[in-house]
């Protein structure tokens, strides 16, 4: 009797040993397949990467290859046309078409830039902007000072134009530079109001003006002014190297915001009264900042 309750013991530790051995070899097994399937996986995604990267190499080449093709073909127009009809036909476009030609490729590019299109044509009676320049500058309030700096192609003349349009910190030359018409808000004391031809409609616009010296002044008949000491601050916050704030103040007044017109004008207001830039394209040596 003992020697058989022996022996089943020793078949039951024998029987856990084994159980025990599968359970490990199973466990052993399901982390080799595990890592096989992630292996598997893993590859199967660098693959595709690859290919991915493979496709996306062939298209960049192959559009690459498309766009020399196109540039060849315009080159070869040219080449076949001559420069000299080419540019006859270029002089014939406005402004915006010609503009846009630059693009085509890089031998009408260096075509239609050409100083013959954009320069200044001699009339009988004095130096007129040729018509491409003509079309693209009508209509601007402020020609840019930095925009006329000598040797400049009237392309990039205009290029530069373009740019400084974009500028919204205002500058202490841009101030300056110009004369502003003067308003009051809808928000201002009705006393105020009545004094402002803007809002009664009759006789010209207020003016303001900027001085170089920090001081402003205004016309001499301006019911408004008073003749009272007034001075102005630019104020600008930066943060990160950025430009955050950026505006003007005057004596103790509120603040005024800057803003750009489409005309490439300027606009400072607050709740009380608002200042617009008079239009000043026609200004020998042009204004603003020298950059």
């Amino acid at each position: 009797m003992a020697r058989s309750s022996m022996l089943r013991a020793v078949d039951s530790i024998n029987g856990e040993k084994k159980m025990k051995l599968n359970m490990k070899d199973n466990n052993t097994i399901f982390i080799r397949m595990t890592m096989t399937t992630t292996t598997t996986m893993t590859l199967e995604k660098q693959h595709q990467r690859r290919g991915l990267w493979r496709e996306e190499t062939e298209r960049g080449s192959k559009q690459e290859e498309e766009d020399e093709d196109e540039d060849d073909d315009d080159d070869l127009m040219v080449s076949k046309l001559g420069e000299d009809i080419v540019m006859k036909i270029m002089e014939k476009l406005d402004a915006r078409s010609l503009a846009r030609s630059l693009l085509v490729s890089r031998s009408w590019f260096s075509l239609a830039s050409s100083d013959s299109l954009w320069s200044p044509l001699k009339t009988a009676e004095n130096m007129t902007w040729g018509l491409e320049c003509k079309q693209l500058w009508i209509g601007k309030a402020h020609i840019p000072r930095w925009s006329k700096v000598p040797g400049l192609s009237k392309l990039a003349c205009f290029s530069r134009a373009v740019i400084d349009s974009k500028r919204t910190r205002i500058m202490r030359d841009d101030l300056w530079d110009h004369s502003w018409e003067f308003h009051f808000t809808e928000a201002a004391p009705d006393y105020w109001k009545n004094l402002d031809p803007y809002w009664g409609g009759v006789g010209p616009p207020m003016h303001r003006y900027f001085h170089p010296d920090g001081s402003q002044t205004a016309d001499p008949e301006d019911k408004v002014w008073g003749g009272h000491e007034c001075a102005y601050t630019i104020v600008t916050g930066y943060a990160d190297g950025k430009v955050r704030r950026n505006y003007v103040r005057i004596n103790r007044w509120p603040h005024l915001n800057v803003s750009r017109r489409d005309d490439w004008g300027w606009e400072m207001s607050n709740v009380i009264f608002a200042y617009s830039s008079v239009p000043d394209a026609d200004k020998e040596g042009g204004t603003g900042p020298l950059f």
